[in-house]
Formats: structure tokens, C-alpha cells, sequence
């Protein structure tokens, strides 16, 4: 079996539906000729042409407007906005189109189309180029919203939102795009090359959308988390020594609230941890389900681990940054609290 990098993981499944249907399409900002800022594109409109990969203007709205059109009428487009943080000006063509087309036309239309984004932090981008927006998608009824933490999660999940009848806003977390990282900055990097997340199969599968992935068993806590967190969750627990289950959500809507459930009932303690700002932010509805559907079994309150309610600064990028010790703490309170 092939090892990949998240960027390659993400190339591969854009080439599998490329190559198995023509109506599949890719466009963004530099995603042709130069093969997108981070490479996700790197080969595709050589080997499809320029009809099927091309280069879009610098205009988001248009970007996403140009997709929905293209969808309504039986194309599937898989488009790139180069950041996350630039998503902004075409959120009314989201929020106002492409996620109300089924219901506004009795489901006469859909409007398959993936939105793929680089998300979050962890590379200096300073407070235009680190947002981690999800939270602003999970509240849209008609969005699915997916993040993955690893290659092969990542081509399985593509896939699988491609070939979906509705719109699917796919975030990357850029900074798990060649290796993942767990929040120690300081340290060398592990490539995807040596780590069995890595080991990507050929050709066409799927990763449900909705599923969730525990990575970790374990009694005394869960740990909810997505993305980039997956793995600050896991050094943080190893480093204090807590036998906490870790949870990979994969997807944030729909979400996999039965294995939430099922995991809180077994430690009685749950701690939410994801790098967007902490207020509004998607673990606020986590906490919330899990109070609603656990309460009788929680033993503390839920905690939640966080960015900051700041712009995301560029010089204090590790005291902004949710890492492992800022986690440690919070699973350690969680298992003191009576």
C-alpha cells in the first residue's frame, strides 16, 4: 500500500473521480498551471486539460457562484478557495444558495459541490491565513462540514463528499498536510511517511461522512476533537499519564453523536478541545449535546480547550495555539473535579 502526504492523499482522490466521471470539475484561485498554493491540484489540468482543471479570478463569490450554477445543472464541481480565511465573500452564495437548493425547489434540484479549504494554524500565517471558520458552516441547515486529520481519512472523505447530492464544505488543516502535529513546535516533525495514518489505499473508497473515528480507547475521559487537535489530544493525555478515549469527530455535521454518547457514558468526563476562537465556537455545541444526552452520567462538568477570543496573532502563535500542555491542564482539572 502507497504512503501519502495529506496533500497527496487529497490529489489522489480529486484524480479517482476525475477519471471515473466526467462531470467532475476543478477550479480556484491558481489551482491549474501552478497547481494550487500548497500543490493539492499539482498534475491535474495536464492530465485532464484545461475544460476539466482550469484557473478561476481572484473573486470567491464568483468562485462559488460559477460552482453552484455548474452543479444545478448535473456537473459536480470540487473547488478550492486558497484559504479558509478568504471564504467570507462568498458566504451569502453558500448560506444563501447552494445550501437552500434542495429545500427551495421541493428537491427538483441539488446542488452537489465540495468546497475544499485550507484551515487553521500552526504555520505563521498570522490572523489572515490561521482561521479555522467551521463554526460558521455547522450553523447553515443544508452544509455538510467535514475536517480530517490524516491522509487516509482525507482521500476517503473527498471521495465520499464529491459524490454527494449536496454541498460539502471540506477543510484541510494545513498543518497536518505533510505530517502530523502535536502541538510541539519545537520538536522535528514526523512525515506522513512513518506513520500508518499514512498508508493510503489505491483506486476508489470511501470514508462515511458522519462517522466518527475513536482513536484511542481508554476509561478515564473523553476527548473530543478534530483535525489537528486529534494529535495534541493524544500527547497531552500520554504526557499526564491518562488513559483518555479520543474521538476523531471527521465530521462535524452530520455528526456522530451515538459514539460521543456511548464513550461519555463509559468515563463519566469529557473534554472538548479544537483550535477555533473559544466563544461560538463548534465545541460550545458539543458541550451542550453532551450535557443534554449525558447528563446523568457525567462526574464534572464539561470542559472546553481553545483558541483564544483574539485575531490569531502572528508573534504569540504557541500561546494562541491550543498544545499539549494547555490540554494536560484541562484533563487533569476534569479528573479532579467532584
Amino acid at each position: 500500500m502507497a504512503r501519502m502526504t495529506m496533500i497527496e492523499a487529497i490529489r489522489d482522490a480529486m484524480d479517482v473521480k476525475m477519471g471515473q466521471d466526467q462531470k467532475v470539475v476543478v477550479f480556484g484561485e491558481d489551482v491549474g498551471y501552478f497547481g494550487g498554493v500548497f500543490r493539492c491540484t499539482h498534475g491535474l489540468q495536464k492530465k485532464y486539460g484545461k475544460d476539466r482543471c482550469f484557473d478561476a479570478p481572484i473573486n470567491e463569490s464568483a468562485i462559488v457562484g460559477a460552482g453552484i450554477g455548474m452543479a444545478t445543472y448535473g456537473m459536480r464541481p470540487c473547488i478550492e478557495i486558497q484559504f479558509a480565511d478568504y471564504v467570507l465573500p462568498a458566504y451569502d452564495q453558500i448560506v444563501s444558495e447552494a445550501a437552500r437548493m434542495r429545500h427551495r425547489s421541493n428537491g427538483e434540484f441539488t446542488c452537489p459541490m465540495v468546497i475544499r479549504m485550507p484551515t487553521g494554524g500552526g504555520i505563521f500565517g498570522g490572523q489572515t491565513h490561521s482561521q479555522s471558520p467551521e463554526a460558521i458552516f455547522t450553523h447553515v441547515s443544508g452544509l455538510k462540514t467535514v475536517i480530517p486529520s490524516n491522509p487516509y481519512d482525507a482521500k476517503g472523505l473527498l471521495i465520499a463528499a464529491i459524490e454527494d447530492d449536496d454541498p460539502v464544505i471540506f477543510l484541510e488543516p494545513k498543518r497536518l498536510y505533510n505530517g502530523p502535529f502535536d502541538g510541539h513546535h519545537e520538536l522535528a516533525v514526523t512525515p506522513w511517511s512513518k506513520h500508518e495514518m499514512g498508508e493510503v489505499p489505491e483506486g476508489h473508497y470511501t470514508v462515511p461522512i458522519g462517522k466518527a473515528n475513536v482513536v484511542e480507547k481508554g476509561s478515564d475521559v473523553t476527548i473530543l476533537a478534530y483535525g489537528t487537535m486529534v494529535y495534541v489530544a493524544q500527547a497531552a493525555a500520554r504526557e499526564q499519564g491518562i488513559d483518555a478515549e479520543i474521538i476523531d469527530l471527521r465530521s462535524l455535521l452530520p455528526l456522530d453523536l451515538d459514539t460521543i454518547v456511548k464513550s461519555v457514558e463509559k468515563t463519566g468526563r469529557c473534554v472538548v478541545v479544537h483550535e477555533a476562537t473559544l466563544t461560538s465556537g463548534f465545541g460550545a455545541e458539543l458541550a451542550a449535546l453532551v450535557q443534554q444526552h449525558c447528563f446523568y452520567s457525567l462526574e464534572a462538568p464539561v470542559k472546553r480547550v481553545a483558541g483564544w477570543d483574539t485575531p490569531y496573532p502572528h508573534a504569540q502563535e504557541w500561546d494562541y495555539f491550543p498544545g499539549p500542555k494547555r490540554v494536560g491542564k484541562a484533563l487533569k482539572a476534569t479528573l479532579e473535579a467532584k
